[in-house]
């Protein structure tokens, strides 16, 4: 079998921040790959080493690493840094790749795409040492998304009752989660009307709307979902019949039920109602918190083998 360690240097060059345009714009003429195309590609790289194979599977998603790359922009980081970094993930990706294990190379890349543009921004950021902690780093990567999800778009202070959530949520200390908060303001987020070239030509919100989403971007996501229904009906073993019950009608339901449905069904008051409710809901979380890390930790050691 040829010597496979290294997959080709086969990325358009990407200069810095003024020549991004031009680099999104020769990316997009490399073609997408059908199931077909890239299992045989990936075999031909598997068993035989062949670097050219290589090549069209890293060309095919250079698409995916720039769409993961935009939804890092906000960390004041250059975003041809940023894609640069998560073309290293993609080569580490193809070069790990197993296509007989049965999913898309997608799915199994963005794994390798997402670490590597993570660890790059953690090495960037001075609020962020070598020594962080799991539970923190998760809350530097997380933090922005629970802000926007409660409507916290406020560059002061979060509120009391904000910082409890995102605390309870993310499973970090309140003190953790004010003094992130604090740290990232003053870090500062990249406008999106700065223009990407120096002569002013096109902005970075030109490329945040995509009207033709990617096949393999598709497949993805629909294996994403397929994994997280996956994850919730085992996590959901974890709870006694009643929990299982009272959350599915409370919370799974297309048309939920009330409290007082349910505390007739059981003869109980609305209050204890909402209590199990409650209760099933942190037990559902913490399983799920549990079984992800499971399966991220065993994906990291079959990485590295």
């Amino acid at each position: 079998m040829a010597n496979k360690s290294n997959v080709p240097a086969v990325v358009p060059a990407l200069g810095g921040e003024a020549s991004l345009n031009r680099y999104l714009a020769e990316i997009r003429k490399f073609p997408l790959l059908t199931p077909e195309q890239e299992y045989m590609l990936a075999k031909r790289f598997q068993e035989h080493g062949d670097n050219e194979a290589a090549a069209q599977l890293v060309t095919s998603h250079l698409r995916l690493v720039a769409k993961i790359a935009m939804g890092y922009r906000g960390y004041g980081l250059p975003v041809s840094e940023l894609i640069s970094e998560g073309n290293i993930g993609l080569m580490q990706g193809v070069k790990k790749f197993e296509p007989d294990r049965g999913f898309r190379l997608a799915t199994y890349a963005m794994w390798w795409i997402r670490a590597s543009i993570q660890e790059f921004i953690l090495r960037s950021w001075s609020l962020v040492k070598m020594g962080t902690t799991a539970a923190q780093k998760k809350l530097f990567f997380n933090l922005r998304r629970m802000k926007n999800n409660i409507e916290a778009f406020e560059d002061g202070d979060l509120r009391p009752e904000d910082v409890t959530k995102i605390a309870t949520d993310l499973g970090v200390s309140e003190d953790d989660v004010v003094s992130m908060n604090r740290r990232m303001a003053m870090g500062g987020d990249t406008s999106l009307n700065v223009p990407m070239r120096e002569d002013g030509d096109g902005q970075w919100q030109d490329w945040l709307q995509d009207t033709d989403p990617l096949q393999d971007e598709r497949v993805a996501e629909e294996q994403e979902r397929t994994q997280r229904h996956e994850m919730l009906v085992e996590a959901m073993t974890d709870l006694n019949d009643r929990e299982k019950h009272i959350l599915a009608e409370r919370r799974l339901a297309e048309e939920p039920k009330t409290l007082e449905e349910l505390s007739q069904v059981y003869g109980v008051s609305r209050e204890r109602v909402r209590q199990i409710e409650v209760r099933a809901f942190e037990k559902l979380q913490k399983a799920m918190m549990r079984i992800a890390g499971g399966k991220l930790e065993k994906m990291a050691r079959f990485a590295a083998a």
